[in-house]
């Protein structure tokens, strides 16, 4: 087995507390974030049982509440088979957080994390599991991206062509030789978790560059090379927003975490959201017979429903609100963008008045609005810290 090391350069030299052997703890724990994947948990614990041989091993799937019945198929095999088991989030969704919440729930001394999909080969586990030990790593990543390594498994060419774009640009902005910082299939020990947790993000799909990203001192990373193979049961949970939640994750920790993600998105959203104050402000201005103040008005009610709706699928998604609870959101976001609404409206107003210049006056009132509707939603509409 060819193994490749590399180490990730970060600022800070503090140490991080390796494992010790923990009484009665299993050796191995495998993490499985699933989401619609009732048809290959079943296999994959068999495969799991057969290559394990000889290890004190369990499996956690972390399930984000599917629709397919998933969790419940996971709690019958656990049923008979004590080493399988299931957290069910509810209200929640995401890989990466569901990773970081399986891992913290075990008190294996080493942990993996694997998708569900099998595309990930699973034979492949006990090699990570001696580089980890024999190497003394501190993580040990499965790559397709050196010697034998393979990506056949991506569905297209285009799909290979942004993997490899995604892992050129985490080298490089997070200054890293690792040949595959986007593998979803590594192991570290549990040691190095506890310590990085209240760092992490826990945004979007790529967990390993959370990791790396958010430790203090450099990492002994080797790597493993093996084949990514085609999907076995269900659908790629990939979509537009997963590499919009990448480049933010990005952003996010080349920042040094002063700027957090939803930061980011929530600006993107109310640029959108300018855009749209503008328009309403425009069109009901070009009417002749609305003045600017009831115009303004109306521009901002505008953005304020585009925005809620905008936050709700994209910023807080992996919280969205849904049915009545939505309703009920939207009725907070509107009460706590109520004092941005009216020091956007008077500020605007004041702009126009003093210049004349209705663009310079809506912009100003806009940002100035948005800044108080990203401190006060966060916290009561989805309930989440800024």
């Amino acid at each position: 087995m060819n193994r490749i090391f590399s180490s990730f350069d970060v600022a800070d030299s503090r140490s991080i507390a390796i494992a010790d052997d923990v009484e009665n703890a299993p050796e191995l724990c495998v993490i499985v974030p699933t989401f619609n994947e009732c048809d290959n948990v079943a296999i994959l614990v068999e495969r799991l049982d057969g290559v394990l041989t000889g290890i004190d091993w369990e499996v956690v799937f972390v399930d984000d509440n599917s629709a397919d019945g998933t969790a419940a198929r996971v709690r019958a095999l656990g049923a008979s088979d004590r080493r399988v088991r299931c957290i069910c989030r509810i209200g929640r969704r995401g890989l990466s957080s569901a990773c970081i919440e399986g891992m913290l729930s075990t008190t294996a001394t080493l942990i993996a994390v694997i998708d569900a999909d099998l595309q990930h080969d699973e034979t492949l586990l006990p090699y990570m599991r001696d580089a980890l030990v024999e190497e003394n790593a501190d993580v040990v990543v499965a790559s397709r991206y050196v010697s034998s390594g393979a990506a056949d498994g991506l569905a297209s060419h285009g799909r290979k062509r942004l993997s490899r774009l995604g892992a050129e640009l985490a080298r490089r902005l997070l200054k890293s030789d690792l040949a595959d910082p986007v593998s979803g299939f590594f192991m570290l020990r549990r040691k190095l978790i506890d310590g990085l947790a209240p760092n992490l993000s826990g945004i979007g799909t790529k967990i390993l560059i959370d990791v790396l990203a958010s430790s203090p001192r450099p990492l002994r990373v080797v790597e493993l090379p093996y084949r990514f193979r085609a999907r076995h049961s269900g659908e790629s949970k990939l979509d537009a927003l997963t590499g919009v939640e990448y480049i933010l994750l990005l952003a996010e920790k080349i920042s040094g975490g002063h700027f957090p993600r939803r930061f980011f998105m929530f600006a993107l959203v109310g640029a959108s959201g300018v855009l749209v104050n503008l328009i309403v402000l425009r069109l009901a201005m070009l009417t002749g017979k609305v003045g600017f103040t009831p115009a303004e008005a109306l521009g901002t009610a505008a953005a304020m429903t585009s925005n809620f709706l905008l936050n709700n699928s994209l910023t807080y998604r992996d919280c969205r609100l849904g049915g009545w609870q939505a309703v009920r959101g939207f009725a907070s976001f509107a009460c706590c963008c109520s004092l941005g609404a009216l020091t956007s409206i008077t500020l605007a107003r004041d702009l126009y008045e003093l210049t004349g210049l209705w663009v310079l006056a809506g912009v100003a009132g806009a940002v100035v609005g948005a800044l108080l509707n990203y401190a006060l939603t966060s916290i009561f509409t989805w309930q989440r810290g800024t």
